[in-house]
C-alpha cells in the first residue's frame, strides 16, 4: 500500500493518507476527508508501507487529486481568510490579549476558521473565540506557534539568498542548540551571523554537525600542554576543519601546525 504524507499548513506536521487508486505525486494538492471535515492539502512525500504493520482502518484514503476548480476555490478561500485577520486583531486588543496574529485559514468545506498567532507564554483566548464565533458564524480554532513556525508561514529569503529552509525542504523543525555554535567555532561571530530572520539560531547549523564532530576528534582543547619535537607548548587556538592548532612555546613563539604532528 502506498502512503502519501499530506500537510495542511506550513507549520503543521504531515498526516498519512492511503493513495488508493489516485495518481498523485509529491507537491500535488489533494482533497481528503479528515476527522473534522473536508480539507485540501499538499503531498510532501510518498512511501510504501507494509500493510501488515498498518492499521488500515485508521488511515483514510485520498478522495481525489485537486483539479483547477478545487485550486481556484482554495485560493479564493485564502483571500477571504486574510480579510478576517483585521477583525481578529481588533477583537484581541479589546480582550487585552498580548498576541500577534500571523495568518488565517478558511477550511475547504467552509465550516472552520483557523487563526494562527504568536505570544509569550500561554494565552486564555476563550472570550476571543466566543466573539469570533458569533461574528463569523463558523467554528473557530486558535493555533499558537513559535517564531520559527511564524517565519515558515510567512516565507522569505535567508542570508544565503535562497528561500527559507524551513519552508522549502524541512519536514520538521528541530531545536538548534548553542552547542552547535561552539562546535563550529562561531562563538565570536555577531549574533546576526548565526541567527535567522526568525531571531533564532540558523537551522543550517545542524547540517554539518556530523562532519564537524568527525573533524574535531583528537583535537586538543585551548590551554592544553602539547609536545612537538622536543618542545612543550600551550594550545592557544584550533581550527577544526583544517585540523590545525596554534601553539605558543616557552619562548613566546607562536606556530600553527597540523594536529597530527603534535603529541598530547
Amino acid at each position: 500500500m502506498q502512503i502519501a504524507e499530506v500537510q495542511f499548513y506550513p507549520w503543521d506536521k504531515v498526516y498519512d493518507f492511503n493513495i488508493g487508486g489516485n495518481d498523485v505525486n509529491i507537491k500535488d494538492k489533494v482533497i481528503v476527508q479528515t476527522e473534522i471535515g473536508t480539507e485540501i492539502g499538499e503531498v510532501k512525500n510518498i512511501k510504501d508501507d507494509d500493510e501488515s504493520a498498518v492499521d488500515i482502518d485508521r488511515i483514510k484514503t485520498i478522495l481525489r487529486k485537486a483539479n483547477k476548480i478545487d485550486l481556484q476555490k482554495a485560493d479564493e478561500k485564502q483571500k477571504k481568510a486574510k480579510k478576517t485577520i483585521k477583525y481578529c486583531k481588533q477583537t484581541a486588543e479589546e480582550c487585552n490579549l498580548p498576541i500577534k496574529i500571523a495568518s488565517a485559514y478558511l477550511s475547504f468545506d467552509n465550516s472552520r476558521l483557523l487563526f494562527v498567532f504568536t505570544a509569550e507564554g500561554r494565552i486564555d483566548f476563550r472570550e476571543l473565540v466566543k466573539r469570533l464565533t458569533k461574528h463569523f458564524q463558523k467554528s473557530i480554532r486558535m493555533q499558537q506557534i513559535g517564531t520559527r513556525d511564524e517565519a515558515r508561514t510567512a516565507g522569505g529569503l535567508g542570508f544565503c539568498g535562497r528561500e527559507f529552509c524551513c519552508m522549502r525542504m524541512l519536514k520538521k523543525i528541530d531545536n538548534i542548540h548553542s552547542d552547535l555554535v561552539r562546535l563550529q567555532q562561531l562563538e565570536n561571530k555577531a549574533s546576526e551571523r548565526v541567527s535567522g530572520c526568525c531571531g533564532r539560531l540558523l537551522c543550517c547549523l545542524s547540517y554539518e554537525q556530523e562532519a564537524y564532530k568527525k573533524c574535531s576528534k583528537g583535537m586538543p582543547k585551548i590551554g592544553d600542554i602539547v609536545k612537538y619535537g622536543r618542545k612543550k607548548a600551550t594550545v592557544i587556538g584550533t581550527q577544526i576543519l583544517s585540523r590545525t592548532v596554534k601553539i605558543r612555546d616557552r619562548e613566546k613563539n607562536i606556530t600553527i601546525m597540523p594536529v597530527d604532528k603534535i603529541q598530547q
